[in-house]
């Protein structure tokens, strides 16, 4: 376990119901690991374990496991494929050395696939290809290879070819070895050699050529030699296939079909001979906290320790589980130093985890994914070192939140509810808490409907608290567009001392964001000193409560112009009334008018979806401000009122097939369309806002 060379360390990636839990279930098992084929049908699958994954038959949180194969030992990461949990496999990617790309043999390529391919760009992973579910009905090996390339740049090159399809798959041709494999009968991923079928045999014969073709391009020798005698030998093209795989210069593809374990034994041939081991991988680049300086942390079991926390699981009873991937070192004994907090953390345990389980280790070198439970400051993205030899790696950056719900309590427990989601914060990167200030609501913002949701379940299932989502309040503000002299007073005798406040103030509008302004120009003792504050006072708690809906009011500069008191009578609080009774007056006579938040859209969309995004842009009162191109995508800016973007997350998926993605922020404020503010004035009138 401790020879970083026989360490694999590879996350699995696909779209939904692409078969990665399968896959990695069947993988398990054909290792020895398990003891049966866990399905996620019948919700025995040991990787998607949570109740909210068992219920919902999709993963939610990235699973890890381990297992060994021909003296390698491998990590695995089952990561979600489903929009709403994509982070999850965003972070596993940026710390994984390699990744397994699954697709459906029946529904091929999708959208989503699109964003998997990415991250194995952005992180320059090399890739083995499963096309999974080839015993499927309607499985169809040639098309979803040519979907691949086709779509993407990842220079697949077939290592196994199908030996027939649906019923009838049944074994492969080991394209490299000019070999049939078939599968045995017993369930066990194993497989035994056989004749190639005489109507395969031409096929194979031109991928084993395609191979040699690919493999020589990527090696200047390897290239002279083919060029030469037009061929190379079996050991040549064993090497130079490994070589330009762990390069990340040609992607080999396998087929299996995980539900019923066929073809899994030669997947993990594929992990443990073609993939890299953690040495072969570049070395991790961090900031030396005392230099500033950029400092290298290779991949070797000698240099000073360094890892990166990239998850974190929130338990009741365990308390957090912090996983971490180890990036140089060894770690061994009960302390690290964390080096973004400035801090040393004692741990009771080291472990490696298998699905919900976790088991002991006494050690972890690079390459290893491992955890520890009850850390005290640790968090996902910091970076755990030798405090002598400081380093920081740059923390993963999680998906920007899309869609933002009003969170209370349904029974009225919030202090409960929201020290618990402050926990569920650790573990999801995703999720954001925030207070509106305005509007008084507590504010939960996720990546999708469904991420809410579930987040909802946990809080049940864990803390014993129930969620209700509510569209959020929109924080509108009044304002003025006009001016206005009038007269404050307050007048009253009842018996005693009476209160008597008397002033007269002129109001006209700011610049927009320009605020509240008050000037005191009075000229002689009309109003005693004493006294003029309190006007002041009066307007801006009027203004806090706002006058024609209930929203504050904001840009106006009021003058202090005239007024008279009384010897006896007047006092502050007359003073304050009043300064309220003319504030109220005034905005009347000026013109009110309601603002509302504005905020800068920008949407990533594919070329062929432009159209409908920026009809739709439209239809939301939005004005588009511009159009930018990259390689994929085109990029659309614009300014949209937030009432008509705040539940946007799902309606882009369903324009673009959930390749549209989107930022929000606000920019400004603009007055309200006259025939719309008259229906919010009409509803604050009703609910009392």
């Amino acid at each position: 376990m401790h020879d970083v060379k026989l360490i694999r360390n590879s996350v699995i990636l696909g779209h939904g119901s692409s078969g990665k839990t399968t896959l990695a279930e069947a993988l398990l098992f054909t290792a020895g690991v398990s003891k049966r084929l866990g399905k996620v049908d019948d919700g025995s699958s040991s990787m998607d374990y949570e109740p909210e994954e068992v219920k919902r038959k999709v993963s939610i949180s990235t699973a890890f496991s381990h297992l060994s194969w021909k003296k390698r030992e491998i990590y695995l990461a089952d990561t979600p494929g489903d929009d709403n949990f994509v982070n999850e496999a965003k972070f596993a990617a940026q710390v994984a050395d390699s990744a397994i790309l699954t697709v459906g043999a029946v529904i091929g390529v999708r959208n989503q696939t699109e964003r998997f391919v990415d991250y194995i760009q952005e992180n320059q992973l090399p890739c083995l290809i499963c096309i999974t579910k080839m015993d499927r009905e309607r499985a169809n090996f040639t098309k979803t290879i040519d979907q691949i390339r086709s779509t993407f740049d990842l220079n697949p090159v077939v290592l196994y070819l199908p030996i027939g399809a649906e019923d009838s798959f049944r074994g492969v041709v080991d394209v490299a070895a000019k070999k049939a494999l078939f599968f045995k009968e017993d369930g066990s991923g194993q497989v035994e050699a056989g004749e190639i079928p005489d109507e395969l045999l031409d096929e194979a014969a031109a991928l084993r050529e395609s191979m040699m073709e690919y493999v020589a391009e990527t090696d200047d020798e390897l290239i002279e030699k083919f060029l030469e005698e037009g061929e190379l030998t079996d050991q040549e093209l064993q090497a130079g296939l490994a070589a330009a795989v762990q390069g990340g210069k040609i992607a080999p593809v396998c087929v299996c079909a995980p539900l019923s374990n066929r073809g899994t034994s030669l997947i993990l041939d594929a992990i443990a001979e073609l993939l890299p081991s953690p040495d072969m991988r570049p070395a991790q680049v961090g900031t030396n906290p005392k230099t500033k300086d950029l400092e290298e942390r290779a991949a070797d079991s000698g240099a000073p320790f360094s890892a990166l926390v990239f998850n974190t699981m929130a338990d009741p009873f365990a308390g957090r589980l912090t996983i971490f991937r180890v990036y140089s070192g060894t770690l061994s004994g009960d302390t690290f130093y964390n080096s973004s907090k400035e801090t040393a953390e004692r741990f009771g345990q080291l472990f490696v985890m298998q699905g919900k389980e976790q088991k002991p280790i006494d050690r972890a070198v690079p390459g290893m994914i491992v955890a520890v439970a009850k850390l005290k400051e640790t968090v996902t993205g910091d970076t755990l070192c030798a405090e002598p030899n400081p380093i920081i790696f740059d923390r993963p950056v999680p998906q920007d939140t899309v869609i933002t719900y009003a969170v209370t309590s349904s029974k009225g427990d919030e202090e409960k509810l929201f020290s618990s989601i402050t926990r569920m914060l650790d573990e999801d990167q995703t999720l954001k808490l925030t207070r509106q200030q305005q509007t008084h609501e507590v504010l939960i913002s996720g990546v999708g409907q469904v991420h809410l949701e579930v987040i909802g379940e946990k809080l049940k299932r864990k803390f014993g608290v129930e969620l209700e989502l509510k569209v959020p309040r929109i924080p509108y503000r009044e304002t003025i567009k006009g001016k206005a002299r009038v007269q404050g007073k307050h007048k009253k005798q009842s018996g005693g001392r009476g209160q008597f406040g008397d002033c007269w103030i002129e109001m006209e509008p700011q610049e927009r964001g320009a605020g509240y302004e008050f000037i005191d120009k009075i000229v002689g003792g009309v109003i005693p000193q004493q006294y003029r504050p309190a006007v002041d006072k009066g307007i801006q708690e009027a203004m806090e409560k706002g006058v024609i809906a209930g929203y504050p009011f904001v840009d106006v500069r009021i003058y202090l112009v005239d007024g008279s008191y009384h010897a006896v009578d007047s006092s502050e609080m007359a003073f304050k009334v009043a300064g309220s009774l003319a504030f109220k007056k005034a905005v009347q006579e000026a013109n009110p008018v309601l603002l509302e938040p504005i905020m800068e859209v920008t949407v990533h969309v594919p070329k062929e979806h432009v159209g409908d995004v920026m009809g739709d842009m439209n239809s939301r009162r939005g004005k588009v401000l511009g159009m930018d191109s990259t390689d994929k995508y085109e990029v659309i800016s614009a300014h949209v009122p937030q009432k008509e973007i705040l539940l946007y997350a799902p309606d882009l998926t369903s324009m673009t097939g959930g390749r549209g993605t989107f930022k929000v922020k606000f920019s400004h404020y603009e007055e309200v369309p006259a025939h719309l503010a008259e229906k919010i004035i009409a509803e604050s009138a009703t609910t009392g806002d």
